[in-house]
């Protein structure tokens, strides 16, 4: 059976965002690869991930190097770093499927980069990234569920975890 991750805000090959969210990394070449073996000893090829935004900041020939490198079908919703390039672009790169704006799952749940409001009289989740470790943010309620790379180890999260910290919340 076809498993489901999610993650955000990798920014493969940004160095800055190491500094800029304090990531335990001594380089941006320790960052990328910490971030494809987890990914890697996670994901499976045959599972499903949403990328949430944020993938990289790279040429267009080290992204399709790594994008090739991580497993699983990959869905990419386009994160504020991510729209300097269009769908084509990022499908040229390897993206299985590609959204600019955010995507409905399961009838309930909104994944999207940047936050979006929920009212708690809706039944529906927000999955996002963007937040980093800003502490504005929690990292999950009944209406939300923060997925930046920060929050969860560096390492994609499977969805039916989340549904139950959701739905026990």
């Amino acid at each position: 059976m076809q498993r489901e991750f999610l993650i955000a805000d990798t920014h493969f090959g940004h160095n800055n965002i190491i500094k800029y969210e304090n990531r335990p990394f001594a380089s941006v070449q320790e960052q990328d690869e910490t971030l494809i073996k987890n990914w890697n000893n996670t994901v499976k090829k045959d599972d499903k991930i949403y990328m949430l935004g944020d993938f990289a900041l790279a040429s267009k020939e080290r992204i399709i190097e790594l994008v090739a490198e991580l497993n699983g079908y990959k869905v990419l919703v386009m994160g504020n770093h991510d729209r300097q390039h269009s769908y084509s672009w990022w499908n040229d790169a390897g993206f299985d499927m590609v959204s600019k704006y955010p995507i409905i799952v399961d009838e309930w749940y909104i994944l999207s980069h940047e936050p979006l409001y929920t009212n708690t009289n809706m039944p529906y989740a927000n999955i996002f990234g963007h937040v980093h470790g800003n502490t504005q943010y929690s990292n999950f309620s009944k209406q939300h569920f923060c997925v930046s790379c920060e929050r969860i180890n560096y390492t994609p999260i499977e969805f039916s975890a989340i549904k139950k910290m959701i739905s026990e919340s």
